[in-house]
């Protein structure tokens, strides 16, 4: 059950947008084998200057096309398949028109007991809810 949150530069369409989430949607779908339903995904568009994403020293600029997605998900993923998330959202949006210097993804682990689906109750810890790999 990934939580998505994908940031970007205001001024796309609301079909550009959907895309978007489409895309990265479909590539956490094929790489992570969720349910296509297990869907929780937030949307934000920010003024051009409340983004600021340099290149960490890699040598290559961005522009308004940048893509920021962080990912919220359970632990014990291993290197390899997140390295295959990253790619696969990438190419996933490439065919959008963004780039992969305009694709930022990072990741965050976190255990089953910190998940609340809804009324205030831990459904994973109570077993309402079969953990995801077990």
């Amino acid at each position: 059950m990934p939580l998505v949150r994908i940031d970007l530069i205001r001024g796309r369409r609301p079909d550009e947008l959907r895309a978007i989430a489409d895309a990265t949607h479909r590539a956490l779908v094929d790489v992570l084998n969720i349910p296509e339903r297990d869907r929780f995904q937030i949307v934000t568009e920010h003024d051009a200057d409340h983004v600021i994403a340099l290149d960490a020293g890699l040598g290559f600029d961005r522009s308004d096309r940048l893509v920021m997605i962080q990912i919220f998900t359970q632990e014990g993923r291993a290197t390899e398949v997140k390295q295959h998330v990253f790619r696969t959202i990438a190419a996933e949006l490439e065919p959008l028109g963004i780039g992969g210097e305009n694709v930022f993804v990072s990741i965050f682990e976190n255990g089953s007991q910190d998940w609340s689906f809804g009324f205030g109750r831990a459904q994973y810890t109570e077993g309402l809810l079969p953990v995801p790999g077990s």
